[in-house]
C-alpha cells in the first residue's frame, strides 16, 4: 500500500510540475492577446495530459457501427429498436433517420428522430403485429426477466420478450438480433 500512494504521490508532482509552468505561460500570453478576461485554475485537469482521444475498440463500439450501417444501406420502411444503447446504435441510427425505440425503462430525453415508447415486452397482453419490416434489439434479451431494470423476475423472460419482438415483424421483414451467450460442454 505505501508503495502504491509514494507512486502516486509522485505521479501528482509529476503532473503539478508541467501544469504549473504551462499555466504560468497561459496566463502570460493570455494577458498580451486578450487582457480583458480574467482566469483562476478553479479545475485544473493534469490527468489526461498522455492519454489517448478515446477508444475505439470492444464488442458494443463495433457492433453499433455495424448494425448501423446496415440499417443505412437496407434503407426499411419504418425501423424499431428494443431495448439497445440510446448512446450507442440509436443515436447512430438517428443521424440518418428516424428510429422508433422501445425500452422498458424511461427516456428523459427529447431527441430528433428517436420516437421512444415504454413498453414491457414480456408482458403478456403485448399485442403489436405486422408493425415494422426492420427490428433490432442488440444485447438487451439476455436482461429481460433479471429483474435488472423494474422489471419482474422471470426465468422466461427472454423466451416471451423473442416472441414479442418477432410478432413486430412483417413477412419477409429483418431481425437484427445480438445477444450474450455461452456454450456448456458436458
Amino acid at each position: 500500500m505505501l508503495g502504491i500512494l509514494k507512486r502516486l504521490k509522485n505521479y501528482r508532482k509529476r503532473n503539478k510540475t508541467w501544469f504549473k509552468k504551462d499555466y504560468a505561460q497561459f496566463l502570460k500570453i493570455s494577458k498580451i492577446q486578450c487582457p480583458e478576461f480574467i482566469i483562476k485554475p478553479s479545475f485544473p485537469c493534469v490527468n489526461e495530459r498522455n492519454t489517448t482521444s478515446g477508444t475505439a475498440s470492444g464488442a458494443y463500439f463495433h457492433q453499433d457501427i455495424l448494425a448501423a450501417r446496415h440499417i443505412y444501406n437496407s434503407n426499411p420502411h419504418k425501423h424499431v429498436d428494443v431495448g439497445s444503447r440510446i448512446d450507442g446504435f440509436v443515436a447512430h441510427v438517428s443521424i440518418f433517420r428516424e428510429i422508433e425505440v422501445f425500452d422498458l425503462r424511461p427516456l428523459d430525453s427529447n431527441i430528433k428522430n428517436i420516437l421512444f415508447k415504454e413498453a414491457d415486452f414480456m408482458a403478456s397482453d403485448f399485442n403489436a403485429e405486422n408493425y415494422c419490416d426492420s427490428i433490432s434489439s442488440l444485447h438487451a434479451i439476455e436482461h429481460f426477466g433479471l429483474g435488472r431494470y423494474g422489471d419482474p423476475i422471470d426465468p422466461l423472460g427472454h423466451i416471451k420478450g423473442v416472441d414479442n419482438i418477432t410478432r413486430l415483424l412483417i413477412k419477409g421483414g429483418v431481425l437484427l438480433f445480438l445477444c450474450s451467450f455461452r456454450v456448456v460442454e458436458n
